[in-house]
C-alpha cells in the first residue's frame, strides 16, 4: 500500500496493476485455505536467509558498538560503518512474494 500523494481523488493503495494482481491472488489463496488475511506463508530456504541476514546485521551493529567504546580514528570508525551500511545488503529490497496456492 503507498501513502497519500496529496492527490485529488481516492487514495493509491497500490504501486500499479501488477501489485494489485498480487494483492487480490494472496487474498484468494488464504480464503482458498481457510487462513486469515494476516497469515503469511514463506519458504523455509527464504526465511533461512533472511534469519542469515539478520544475523549479519546484527553482528555488524555489535562490531560498531564495540568500536565506539574504544579510541578509533575517524576513518577507522567510517570504513566501519560502511561495512555496516554494506552488510545489510538490500534488505530495503526485501519483499516476500504472494505465491497462489498450488
Amino acid at each position: 500500500m503507498l501513502p497519500q500523494a496529496g492527490s485529488v481523488g481516492r487514495p493509491r493503495m497500490y504501486c500499479g496493476q501488477a501489485c494489485r494482481q498480487r494483492a487480490y491472488e494472496q487474498r484468494t489463496a488464504t480464503a482458498k485455505a481457510g487462513l486469515s488475511e494476516d497469515v503469511v506463508l514463506v519458504r523455509r530456504a527464504e526465511l533461512d536467509g533472511l534469519q542469515d541476514r539478520l544475523y549479519q546485521l546484527r553482528c555488524a551493529l555489535e562490531d560498531v558498538q564495540t568500536l565506539l567504546g574504544e579510541r578509533h580514528t575517524k576513518a577507522e570508525l567510517e570504513r566501519m560503518l560502511a561495512d555496516l551500511v554494506h552488510s545489510t545488503g538490500r534488505l530495503d529490497k526485501l519483499w516476500v512474494s504472494e505465491r497462489a496456492a498450488g
